[in-house]
């Protein structure tokens, strides 16, 4: 997590588009505080039989578009404010998309690396039952987020199903297949940061064949992206993560690069390329820059030195407000997070939708859904920005106020 307040971060992106529509003051005012925040307690028994105590959250943000929906992460440095800015993130993402759900999140304070197999299950476990008043298919819905998988999401599915006597099916996205998962869910978030680039690089005028791109981050979202880029005729030239880098000018062979991560964990060492410092990445020239790693990675002083005509948000508020200005004056076209990494809350709503009808969709269908949401998401964005004369976060910001503003307005105030 950046040292910035990340919910201060959030709070300043909100406030600019609400002066921008000029947003009902009162909807402002709602929207600048979270519904409610649970802070939870999480005792585990360990495999050396002494307990731990670890700290979890789960936040909605605003719910007046439909049940909560955000991911829940577990991370060492994860905090209260950090879920409340994604929760918030979730909000605006869903109402971008314009899908009929609301903003949450949940986090818990761990590094999952330490923990065995059966530690993770029975943290998982606890920390389901300590938010499960929160959580159901009308309610709350979480899907996998940072260092959490299926596997984790059936987890939190079989507890709730064991506390209410009954299969909840809809209570989590981002299950197995062999439990009501969604075919197509798998590498939808990757397909949705695809179809922006392709529509991104359409309305610039831009071929993204033979173009070179840059990833930060080689994970769920990273790493199928750099073949999807690849395979979309892209020169995907260099990828980061935590433990170091690789560049290869001509471009990499990102299935090589996939075995090698498969292997080492890593795309440090990668052999088909030269190694490189995570903190050069930003300064490689290129057209495309994608980070898809943890959030607050490019500061202003990083904007200066961007080396990109384009950036993709794969991942959650990589790019911290101060950075938006020096990527404006400096004519860097920015797709934002909320809608540019929309597509895995598109495919969770697909997965949603199937579960409350007890009917799969093929595979097909499910692509065919997700491309046409995108591409409508992406281009009433922007044409908002176009008319505002303003960035496409600037825009993003602005369509989902407008959508916000009029769900609150029709529902009004109980009492």
């Amino acid at each position: 997590m950046s040292a910035v307040d990340p919910w201060d971060s959030v709070l300043e992106r909100i406030n600019d588009g609400a002066a921008l529509i000029g947003l009902d003051a009162d909807v402002h005012r709602i929207l600048s505080h979270p519904t409610r925040v649970l802070e939870v307690a999480i005792p585990v028994k360990m495999d050396n039989g002494k307990v731990e105590v670890f700290t979890g959250w789960r936040v909605h943000h605003d719910v007046s578009r439909g049940p909560g929906k955000g991911g829940i992460r577990f991370h060492q440095n994860v905090d209260a404010h950090e879920v409340m800015a994604l929760a918030a993130e979730m909000t605006l993402k869903c109402a971008v998309v314009d899908i009929p759900f609301g903003g949450a999140k949940g986090g818990v304070r761990v590094d999952p690396g330490n923990l065995s197999d059966g530690e993770l299950e029975r943290l998982t476990r606890r920390y389901t039952i300590d938010i499960s008043s929160l959580l159901g298919p009308d309610k709350d819905v979480p899907a996998p987020d940072v260092n959490t998988d299926a596997r984790v999401m059936a987890w939190v599915m079989d507890t709730i199903s064991m506390f209410r006597g009954e299969a909840v099916t809809g209570v989590v996205t981002g299950k197995p297949l062999a439990i009501g998962g969604s075919r197509g869910h798998v590498g939808a978030t990757s397909q949705g940061v695809l179809i922006c680039s392709r529509a991104i690089f359409h309305e610039l005028g831009m071929e993204m064949a033979g173009a070179r791109a840059v990833v930060q981050g080689h994970g769920k979202v990273g790493g199928p992206l750099c073949y999807l880029l690849s395979s979309a005729g892209m020169r995907v030239v260099a990828v980061t993560d935590a433990s170091g880098g690789v560049y290869n000018p001509a471009g990499l062979d990102t299935l090589a690069l996939a075995d090698h991560v498969g292997r080492r964990g890593t795309v440090d060492g990668f052999e088909l390329g030269d190694p490189l410092d995570p903190g050069k990445l930003w300064e490689i020239e290129c057209e495309l820059a994608v980070p898809a790693a943890l959030d607050g990675t490019i500061t202003a002083a990083v904007a200066e030195k961007m080396g990109a005509k384009v950036i993709v948000e794969a991942a959650n508020g990589p790019t911290l407000p101060e950075a938006d200005p020096v990527l404006e004056r400096r004519g860097i076209v920015l797709v934002p997070d909320i809608l540019a990494n929309a597509g895995g809350v598109t495919a969770s709503y697909f997965e949603w939708a199937q579960a409350r009808q007890g009917f799969a969709w093929e595979e097909g269908i499910v692509a065919e859904r997700l491309r046409r949401i995108m591409e409508q998401a992406f281009q009433a964005v922007w044409n908002r920005s176009r008319d505002l004369k303003v960035s496409m976060r600037r825009g993003a910001t602005a369509v989902a106020l407008e959508r916000l503003e009029e769900a609150i307005t029709f529902r009004g105030l109980f009492p």
